[in-house]
């Protein structure tokens, strides 16, 4: 029995392998975990240019009145407003309705 669990006190070969194993796990794992958010960034910051590209679609529309032999159609206009979350001069500036917060560092 003594010698038994000497051979097995003294048996190292497995050990470097799952301690191999558990290193190259925790570096793919944290790998992982910044690939995604830096995916998720991404596809939030593309879903606000798509929101923005449809807010900025000219919604007006008009046609002058038509005046035939035995009908007429009179005029009509719209304008589009100004909503909310549309940049009021920059073309340029973000919509003001998305804020990504970041959380604040040590140093400021």
């Amino acid at each position: 029995m003594k010698n038994i669990v000497s051979r097995l006190w003294n048996e190292e070969a497995g050990f470097v392998i799952s301690t191999e194993l558990v290193l190259v796990a925790t570096i793919l794992v944290l790998a992982l975990v910044v690939g995604l958010a830096t995916v998720r960034d991404a596809v939030i910051q593309e879903l606000a240019d798509v929101a923005g590209a449809i807010g900025a679609i000219n919604q007006s529309y008009s046609f002058t009145a038509v005046t035939g032999h035995t009908s007429s159609v009179a005029g009509s206009f719209m304008a589009d407003q100004i909503d909310y979350c549309d940049p009021q001069q920059n073309a340029n500036a973000a919509p003001s309705c998305l804020s990504l917060l970041e959380p604040a560092t040590a140093g400021g």
